[in-house]
């Protein structure tokens, strides 16, 4: 296929409830439970080539939902950000007058990873 599993399987993890049921199941079978074409063919009663589009198909709408949504991305630039505003918030705590305020900007980190 196309993606590197990894991706698709992020993509799934995401978006993966708007893809149809066969899409879903197929998509199991190949990125999660590792079958080959050819197995996931047999197991559904279909051919290998009928696998292979319905999974080109799944992934071209993956890839096209984080295109036009971007929650992948948008989850990524939050956990960077909150990284930095961890790392400031740990350097103020050091600072005897700021510590009250450190420490709340630290709890309200953590609610936010909740």
């Amino acid at each position: 296929m196309r993606s590197d599993a990894l991706t698709m399987t992020l993509l799934y993890d995401y978006y993966g409830e708007l893809l149809t049921e066969k899409q879903r199941g197929l998509f199991d079978l190949y990125y999660n439970q590792d079958y080959s074409l050819s197995e996931i063919a047999s197991a559904a009663g279909i051919s290998r080539q009928g696998v292979h589009d319905t999974l080109a198909r799944a992934e071209e709408l993956l890839e096209g939902y984080e295109t036009a949504l971007g929650c992948i991305a948008r989850d990524r630039r939050l956990q960077k950000a909150l990284e930095a505003i961890t790392q400031n918030a740990q350097a103020l705590a050091s600072v005897p007058e700021a510590a009250p305020q450190a420490g709340a900007i630290l709890r309200a980190v953590r609610e936010i990873k909740e």
